[in-house]
């Protein structure tokens, strides 16, 4: 099963490919948490979304996918979407079956649109990808949450019928739920992994077991990068030296190639 440690920048992209993991996702939530320290909920647009991306898919030489929300607009504007992606670097672009404007997935207040709708993004999608974008398409549907969980496999099943690559059902309640999504729905599906959120969070193997492909940790890094920012403002403000537990000068140079940088510059040196 492929792990999926999701970046929001390049340096967190960079960090999870030289941890060894094989692909990573850009999540949206944490792309508009970074980037504006604002909510996932439809107010990072589609410009700022494709230039994060870019920056990302070229700071690594792993696949990248790319959360392309609900296609930011109508079926045109999904292929325009998938296209852009694609020539942003990206391997595969996620579109969702929420109304625009979207929210994470494990918050209230969310809506989706009507089956038909949800196809036809995914039906569009699809077309770009054979039309020549080079990617795939991972079909998500937020309709568990909404409209129960039989219409969300039927959408899933749907969105299989359109050609998609890879298939992402978000937020079922318990293992049941997961094992039923998993055999009803053919394909290759993704389980998101969110401490705290809808779904309980399982171990690698068990999701395996369940028959997931592949499992996401959207919030994992941004919560980890927070959390550590916040113990060190936290030490700094109360007169202690934050600095002894971090990487060294020396550390920070060497990871973001100023060694490599130096070596290549002497090389143009004019003496």
């Amino acid at each position: 099963m492929l792990l999926l440690p999701c970046c929001f920048d390049a340096l967190s992209a960079m960090l999870i490919a030289r941890a060894g993991f094989s692909a990573t996702f850009m999540s949206g939530f944490a792309v508009s948490a970074s980037r504006l320290a604002m909510p996932d909920t439809g107010l990072i647009s589609f410009g700022e979304m494709a230039e994060q991306g870019r920056g990302i898919c070229r700071a690594v030489d792993i696949p990248v996918i790319g959360d392309g929300d609900t296609g930011y607009g109508n079926a045109i504007n999904v292929k325009r979407t998938v296209r852009e992606y694609a020539a942003s670097g990206f391997a595969a672009v996620m579109i969702e079956d929420q109304v625009a404007p979207k929210r994470c997935g494990h918050t209230r207040g969310k809506h989706v649109v009507g089956r038909d709708e949800a196809v036809m993004r995914i039906r569009a999608a699809c077309d770009a990808r054979d039309e020549g974008a080079d990617i795939l398409v991972l079909a998500r549907t937020d309709a568990r949450a909404t409209d129960g969980l039989d219409e969300a496999i039927a959408r899933a099943r749907a969105f299989a019928a359109e050609g998609a690559d890879m298939l992402f059902v978000e937020a079922p309640q318990d293992e049941e739920e997961m094992a039923r999504i998993c055999s009803e729905a053919p394909g290759l599906h993704l389980a998101n992994v969110l401490e705290g959120g809808a779904s309980p969070v399982l171990s690698p193997d068990r999701l395996r077991a369940l028959g997931f492909a592949m499992a996401a940790y959207p919030l994992l890094l941004l919560a980890a990068s927070i959390g550590a920012m916040q113990q060190v403002l936290a030490g700094l403000a109360a007169d202690e030296e934050p600095h002894k537990a971090l990487p060294s000068f020396d550390e920070l140079r060497a990871l973001l190639g100023f060694n490599a940088y130096d070596s290549e510059a002497e090389r143009y040196t004019v003496r």
